[in-house]
């Protein structure tokens, strides 16, 4: 059991170093493991060295009776599959205040990564209603936005995309 499994809603988090290579002995299977998981998991008990085979079967979130995506944090769509599969079998992002997650088409979307308006700017137009609702949240015009959304800045950005459709939403917090 080598390969890695795949993660429909966060199918690059050893790119994005939410999981690491790294040589551990997972708290759930008790097997030897080249990769951990290294982001946020909401349970009672503080938990470390899970590895993305414990989350992706979900066995994690059972023995710990744990989150690793906040439901109360998150768009409803309706169908309580699509909720425990983001919420106990998918590794979610770190962000500097409570992790969200975008929807779009009645299903969860897939986190694409970090961002900054560089990074978007090739998708302004898709992402106009995204935009309008952040500038809003912040009293920001256009140009405060573009000064202030900088990656691994002081306002970080999100990017998701629709598994459906594959518009890209956005998603921002700030430290």
């Amino acid at each position: 059991m080598s390969d890695l499994p795949i993660f429909k809603y966060n199918p690059n988090a050893v790119m994005h170093g939410i999981i690491k290579k790294e040589s551990v002995t997972c708290p759930i299977c008790n097997e030897q493991r080249a990769y951990v998981y290294d982001g946020p998991f909401f349970a009672e008990e503080e938990v470390d060295g899970i590895c993305p085979w414990c989350i992706h079967d979900g066995s994690a979130a059972v023995k710990y009776n744990g989150e690793f995506v906040d439901a109360g944090s998150i768009d409803d769509v309706g169908d309580d599959d699509k909720l425990e599969e983001l919420t106990l079998r998918t590794p979610s992002y770190t962000g500097w205040q409570q992790e969200q997650w975008a929807s779009h088409c009645d299903d969860y979307c897939a986190f694409k990564g970090y961002v900054g308006w560089k990074e978007i700017k090739t998708f302004k137009d898709e992402l106009e209603d995204d935009l309008e609702l952040i500038m809003d949240d912040f009293g920001y015009d256009e140009d405060e936005l573009k000064e202030n959304l900088v990656n691994t800045s002081g306002m970080q950005g999100y990017l998701f995309q629709c598994l459906h459709c594959g518009k890209h939403r956005l998603l921002v917090d700030v430290n």
